[in-house]
């Protein structure tokens, strides 16, 4: 449900706020007064596209921010896809257009693209008036609507999950009808792409370990300097002599005064310890060269050649030598399925001729409870027409062979209509009559809005061209949808506006030489002035002001 709107910088509106309750809300006001505006939020609201001539003359943007909560498991679903937290269950949308064209659209303070927000705000809200015919003529939006009613979500998954399997095989075989001649060139380059890894035998962190040899290599002159100097001087080479020796002779000593300095014991053992750690080092000094300088010139000459071939196949094939392992892998899988091209297309074809069987058959039952739901729906339609003073209207939804399997199953479906006796059905899209389209549009969204899981419906001006009588009617059945959904309406209709549960008038004023419109919720007294000033016009008379008594009091005649 939509619990607040606010609105800034919006044409004649500077700043206004609305609060919302459930149930059935209307929005009344003379002509010029902002209520067109009202709509032009809403629909930025929706992802619609809009112009930046909205925004008020002088100022920098134009926003339109709503509260929502109550939101169905649907829209939660939707928009944790979309990585949003809706915690406490509810959102708020915005969307700011500035000066120079450029919208910024949020949803609880994370920037969505205008797709993304489309997505979700049809789950949230719906628009009707007069002249829109969003919902009446796309004919994707049929399936959704009949099958809602329905309530043949089961079947539809069921098939859908069949359909997208069909269509993946048919992707693969297709993918492998390539041409006789195309494939041969392929199969060939693929071949010696293979053969030219695996004659190097690379290895995986092999180009690292060359590359370290590489460095060391030369680098062995320095090396082998500071190893022969540091065995010098650990093996007694140096004037100073053998470390390790004597290390063992200073030990051997402090031994010697023990028994009259004990603290020397401790310390003739540390000097020991020493000159074996001493001796173990300069092993290890001596192992450090394994090398001479012409041994190391041609090592390093393999290693150089190494890493050129190396080099030459990553500018083949990868940049290291895991991508070129990667690459060979790949290459193995394509040249597989080329060579086994004609076997796997035989089983791409069964499978596919098994998935169509599967999926016809799940079409057909989906075509079944489709067709029995339109017929339904159907005659509740045509009985809201009549009602809506249309009884010669004839409604029907059409259900009919596709001729193919498509995503929606085996079916068409049409939404068709004859207004006058003896004319046959047309589409809905060759309907002219704007008050009939209203008529008609408020009878589909009042059979099928229960289930259309869409929370709030905006209703604009529908009521124009049309009687007192029928308008009364179609105030009881706006008032009627909104026991199952928030339904907003716009109207010059006083019979419309004393139905309603709730009341704003939508007035402007002139302020310091500009136009300002503001939005008032009104009390009963102020409810009976307004719908007398929609029956009476200029002068009210105390009648008129009983008349809009009496219809505020007895909202059921």
């Amino acid at each position: 449900m939509r619990r607040s709107l606010h609105i800034e910088n919006i044409a004649v509106v500077k700043r206004a706020d609305i609060d919302f309750e459930g149930g059935f809300t209307v929005l009344t006001g003379e002509t010029g007064a902002g209520k067109s505006v009202m709509i032009d939020s809403i629909n930025m609201l929706t992802g619609a596209r809009v112009t930046r001539e909205v925004v008020r003359s002088g100022e920098a943007y134009a926003l339109s921010e709503a509260v929502f909560d109550g939101l169905s498991d649907s829209v939660i679903e939707k928009l944790s896809e979309l990585g949003i937290d809706c915690d406490g269950g509810e959102i708020i949308v915005s969307c700011k257009l500035t000066v120079d064209g450029k919208t910024v659209n949020r949803i609880n303070g994370r920037s969505v693209t205008r797709t993304a927000l489309r997505d979700v705000a049809k789950m949230l809200i719906s628009i009707h008036g007069q002249n829109d015919s969003k919902m009446l003529f796309n004919k994707n939006a049929y399936f959704d609507l009949v099958d809602s009613y329905g309530e043949c979500q089961g079947e539809r998954n069921t098939y859908r999950e069949i359909y997208k399997a069909l269509e993946e095989t048919r992707r693969k075989l297709s993918d492998l009808d390539t041409d006789e001649e195309e494939k041969a060139r392929r199969r060939d380059m693929l071949e010696y792409q293979i053969k030219d890894i695996d004659r190097r035998k690379l290895k995986d962190g092999e180009e690292e370990a060359l590359e370290a040899e590489k460095l060391r290599l030369k680098n062995i002159e320095k090396i082998n300097k500071h190893i022969n100097f540091a065995d010098r001087v650990l093996s007694g080479g140096e004037r100073s002599g053998d470390v390790a020796y004597m290390l063992s002779r200073a030990s051997e000593s402090l031994n010697k005064i023990a028994d009259v300095v004990p603290s020397a014991s401790p310390l003739a053992e540390k000097l020991m310890e020493m000159s074996y750690e001493v001796s173990d080092i300069a092993e290890e000094v001596k192992a450090l060269s394994d090398i001479d300088s012409e041994d190391a010139d041609a090592r390093l000459d393999k290693i150089e050649s190494r890493l050129e071939i190396i080099s030459s196949l990553k500018k083949r094939y990868g940049k290291d030598i895991k991508a070129i392992l990667a690459f060979r892998e790949r290459a193995v899988a394509e040249l597989d399925s080329i060579e086994l091209s004609d076997e796997h297309a035989e089983r791409y074809k069964t499978e596919i001729k098994a998935l169509e069987s599967h999926a016809r058959k799940a079409a057909d039952a989906l075509t079944k409870k489709r067709a029995s739901a339109a017929r339904s729906a159907s005659r509740e339609i045509m009985d809201v027409l009549s009602y809506l003073d249309m009884p010669k209207v004839i409604f029907e939804i059409e259900v009919v062979d596709a001729g193919e399997l498509n995503s929606h199953g085996a079916d068409k479906i049409e939404f068709k209509v004859a207004t006058n006796p003896g004319e046959p059905l047309m589409p809905m899209s060759e309907i002219a009559s704007g008050g009939e389209m209203a008529r008609i549009m408020l009878a589909i969204k009042s059979v099928l809005n229960e289930k259309d899981g869409v929370a709030c419906s905006v209703y604009d001006e529908i009521d124009t061209g049309i009687s007192g009588k029928t308008s009364r009617k179609i105030g009881i059945k706006l008032h009627s949808i909104a026991t199952d959904t928030q339904v907003i309406c716009v109207t010059h209709s006083a019979q419309i506006a004393t139905l309603a549960d709730n009341h704003f008038l939508i007035s402007k004023k002139e302020i310091d030489g500009r136009a300002h419109t503001s939005i008032k919720a009104l009390s009963y007294e102020e409810r009976v002035e307004e719908a007398a000033r929609i029956l009476g016009g200029i002068n009210i008379t105390e009648a008129q002001r009983q008349a809009a008594r009496d219809m505020l009091d007895n909202k059921n005649e």
